[in-house]
C-alpha cells in the first residue's frame, strides 16, 4: 500500500531576498512499513523533504501524496487535521510539553483527536508499559533524560496508530548507546505495529539500520537503494 508518493517537488525559500532552492524537483515514493532513511550533508533538503511529506509545509512546485490524496495545495487548518489523524512525529528536540506528565503527553494527541478520557488513558498506559517506561508515567520531560524524553515522544507518536511516522535527527541529542536502544525500539515498533518509519538523518548509526536509504544532495535525490 502506497503512504507517501512525491512529484517533482520543489521547494524554493528566501534568504535576504536571494532564492535557495532547497528541493529541486523531488520524485518518490514509500509504501507501508518501510524503514527508510533520508540522508545527506546539512543543507541537503533533508529535512525540508520531511517538512513537505509531513504537511508541515507547502511545496512551490510539484504535488505531495498521502495515501493517494492530493496534499499539496491544502489550507492550514485542513493540513492540521491530517496531520493529526494520520502522522506521527519524533523530533530531535523531543517537543514535549513541560508542565504535562509523561502519561498527559501521550494523550494529548487524543485528546485533540475527542477520543474519550478513560480510553486515552488506557491506550496511553498501554504503550508506556509496550515501549518499557511505565515508571515514567507521571513524571515530566525536568525529570527524565533526553533518552527517556524521546522515549516518550516515541510513544506519543505511535499511541493513535497512524499511517506514518516522522523523525527527524531522532538521535542527534543523544549518546550513542541511548540513540542505538531508541533504533532498537523503533525497529521493534515497525515490525510489531507494521509502522511506516522516515528519517532524516546524517547519523551513521541511523543510516545503518535503514532497510531504504535516500541520499539528498543539493535538493536531489542522488542515490536510492534498498539495503536489507
Amino acid at each position: 500500500m502506497e503512504i507517501i508518493r512525491t512529484e517533482n517537488l520543489e521547494k524554493t525559500y528566501r534568504d535576504n531576498g536571494v532564492p535557495v532552492h532547497a528541493l529541486k524537483g523531488v520524485s518518490l515514493k514509500i509504501v507501508k512499513g518501510e524503514f527508510t532513511v533520508i540522508a545527506g550533508p546539512s543543507g541537503s533538503g533533508k529535512t525540508t523533504l520531511l517538512n513537505l511529506i509531513g504537511a508541515l509545509d507547502k511545496p512551490t512546485g510539484g504535488k505531495v501524496f498521502l495515501e493517494g490524496e492530493d496534499i499539496s495545495q491544502k489550507k492550514r487548518n485542513e493540513l492540521g487535521e491530517l496531520r493529526l489523524h494520520k502522522i506521527g512525529f519524533v523530533f530531535q528536540a523531543y517537543n514535549l510539553i513541560p508542565v504535562l506528565s509523561a502519561l498527559e503527553n501521550i494523550e494529548f494527541t487524543m485528546m485533540l483527536l475527542g477520543i474519550p478520557e478513560k480510553e486515552r488513558r488506557e491506550k496511553a498506559m498501554k504503550v508506556l508499559e509496550e515501549l518499557g517506561i511505565a515508571e515514567l508515567a507521571r513524571k515530566r520531560p525536568n525529570e527524565m533524560s533526553g533518552g527517556q524524553q524521546q522515549r516518550v515522544a516515541v510513544a506519543r507518536a505511535i499511541v493513535t496508530n497512524p499511517s506514518l511516522v516522522l523523525a527527524d535527527e531522532p538521535t542527534a541529542n543523544l549518546d550513542s548507546k541511548t540513540g542505538s536502544d531508541l533504533l532498537d525500539l523503533m525497529e521493534e515498533m515497525n515490525r510489531q505495529r507494521n509502522i511506516t518509519f522516515v528519517f532524516s538523518s546524517h547519523d551513521p548509526q541511523v543510516i545503518d539500520r535503514a532497510r531504504r536509504l535516500l541520499w539528498l544532495h543539493d535538493g536531489v535525490i542522488v542515490e536510492d537503494k534498498t539495503v536489507k
